[in-house]
């Protein structure tokens, strides 16, 4: 009993030598702080606060192709590839930052098996060419029709077919006449009378003057040329015929005139065009009728002298929109050197549009338009893509203007935006851009649930090279039955995301493919491994999921 009691009682004095101790090192750590032992206690807790830091919770393991399949432990597709751990907060490594709640997150050697291609956005001027179909047409100011004023009968053609060239003054026919002939004697008559009447009182000449020159007005408004009218006046004998000529230098276009044939006052006979300059009628789309202004230049190609560029000036906006084409006629003035340019002849218009000077833009091909909104992908690290809603506003032939959205020197996807949305939930992305958050401060989207489905699902799929066109970056597979399609055993062919993707495929090889419809009716392969290497991956895949099943 004493031995147990001098035990005992050396526990309980090494005890309180402890506690005194402690209370004597804690008194003096906070001398400075009115002897408190706060200071103590933080050193202790601080590592332990880090260490909780760091740790995040892990949410699931997802598909690395995106399809609606979610593990809790980790595991292997079909494919042989890993399933990705997502924690929580959307980081999807477990290292590093989280990722924000409406971006989305690519690893590096994916974005380079899609063949992700990036532009920064800058300051450039829209100089926009406006490209139309248009047609030569014959100047309507520059036709001229010859039509006689009385009855008569042709009696000879000078120009016998249409698309004759006839100068200026150039005899055309001649007709004969019974009223010109009368006229013609008429005014004979009546300008020998005066000279007849020089001698005779001043009203008897004033009178036969009235009659000649009523005579004379009667020939002119039938068009008598005044050659004629003063060889009338000279000989004072009428012609049987009288001769119409040319008024300018150009082409027939059309000649009714037959030898013998009879005429009425006002049939036009003959049509005559001056072909020196020409007009251009040239179809405007709706949407860039706004564009063209009367008097700029415009550039006129003709497909048969691919050699040659004709320039022109934009006279006339047509004030009627065809409701059928949704165009608008533009005229094209044009010099007409050689006769080159014929009439109904083919012609591709193009119209310069300068822009409003600097303006920021990004490609048009970064621009993924719903029909609702348009949205562009930035860059927002290596392998982080954030879809921003963006305002646009003109445009050229492949760059946009951005009034809102998009910061001058930033990054945007301009190329496999489609690949995007394929490999990652992009619409739940999008959806965060309303800011609306849940547990963890994460957008309260689709991938926030193991159930969720992506927005864009790839497909998966065995089968036999059928044949590679490296050219057209495309390759024939003869594959088995795709079950999340419902597809039957065929064969068919398909596009590749890169042309990598066809390195060392030969017809004959046996294939494991992955791929997504880009767009209704285009398939696209993602990635595609040799049939030996996919099956020694999809056989490892269950014994790497029952490895965990205990976890």
């Amino acid at each position: 009993m004493n031995k147990g009691a001098s035990i005992a009682a050396g526990v309980i004095a090494a005890s309180m030598l402890a506690a005194g101790g402690g209370y004597w090192l804690g008194t003096r750590g906070g001398a400075g702080h009115g002897g408190t032992a706060a200071p103590v206690t933080t050193a202790i807790n601080a590592p332990a606060g880090e260490g909780a830091k760091k740790e995040r919770k892990l949410l699931y393991y997802r598909n690395p192709m995106g399809l609606p399949d979610t593990s809790p432990t980790p595991k292997k597709d079909p494919m042989g590839m890993d399933y990705i751990p997502v924690y929580e907060g959307g980081d999807e490594d477990g290292g590093g930052e989280p990722t924000a709640a409406n971006q989305i997150k690519i690893s590096t050697a994916k974005i380079q098996k899609l063949g992700v291609r990036t532009e920064a956005a800058g300051l450039r001027a829209l100089d926009k060419i406006v490209r139309a179909a248009g047609r030569v047409e014959p100047d309507e100011r520059r036709i001229y029709a010859i039509s006689p004023k009385f009855e008569g009968y042709v009696e000879r053609l000078h120009v016998n077919v249409t698309g004759q060239p006839a100068g200026k003054g150039q005899p055309l026919f001649e007709v004969y006449s019974p009223e010109l002939v009368s006229a013609q004697r008429e005014y004979a008559i009546a300008a020998q009378g005066v000279q007849a009447m020089k001698e005779a009182d001043s009203e008897a000449q004033r009178s036969m003057k009235q009659l000649a020159e009523s005579a004379l007005m009667r020939l002119k408004n039938w068009d008598i040329s005044e050659e004629q009218l003063k060889a009338l006046a000279k000989s004072g004998e009428a012609k049987h015929t009288l001769t119409f000529r040319s008024p300018v230098s150009g082409i027939v276009t059309e000649k009714k005139a037959v030898q013998g044939m009879r005429f009425m006052p006002g049939e036009a006979l003959y049509q005559v065009a001056d072909l020196s300059s020409v007009w251009v009628i040239a179809d405007v789309f709706e949407q860039d009728i706004g564009l063209v202004k009367i008097g700029a230049k415009a550039r006129v190609k003709i497909n048969a002298y691919p050699d040659k560029v004709f320039e022109g000036t934009i006279t006339y906006v047509y004030p009627m929109l065809n409701a059928a084409t949704r165009t608008v006629p533009v005229r094209v003035e044009l010099a007409n050197p050689g006769l080159l340019l014929k009439p109904a002849m083919f012609a591709q218009v193009e119209l310069p549009v300068g822009g409003k000077g600097q303006v920021l833009t990004v490609p048009d091909s970064a621009v993924i338009d719903s029909g609702t909104r348009q949205i562009v992908l930035v860059q927002a690290k290596e392998g982080r893509f954030e879809p921003r809603e963006v305002k646009l506003g003109a445009r050229s032939d492949s760059y946009v203007e951005v009034l809102e959205g998009v910061k001058d020197g930033e990054q945007v996807v301009v190329a496999a935006n489609f690949l995007i949305d394929a490999e990652s939930n992009l619409r739940a992305a999008i959806g965060g851009l309303g800011g609306h958050t849940g547990h963890g401060g994460a957008a309260k989207t689709d991938t926030a649930s193991p159930a969720a489905k992506p927005a864009a699902a790839g497909h998966q799929a065995e089968g036999t090279v059928d044949g590679v066109d490296a050219r057209a970056g495309t390759v024939s597979l003869n594959h088995g039955p795709v079950e999340t399609l419902k597809w039957p055993a065929m064969t068919m062919e398909f596009k590749v995301a890169n042309a990598a993707l066809l390195k060392d495929l030969k017809p004959g090889t046996s294939v494991v493919f992955e791929f997504v419809e880009r767009q209704p009716g285009e398939w696209v392969i993602t990635g595609i491994k040799p049939m030996g290497s996919a099956k020694t991956a999809s056989q490892q895949a269950p014994a790497s999921a029952d490895s965990h099943a205990g976890h």
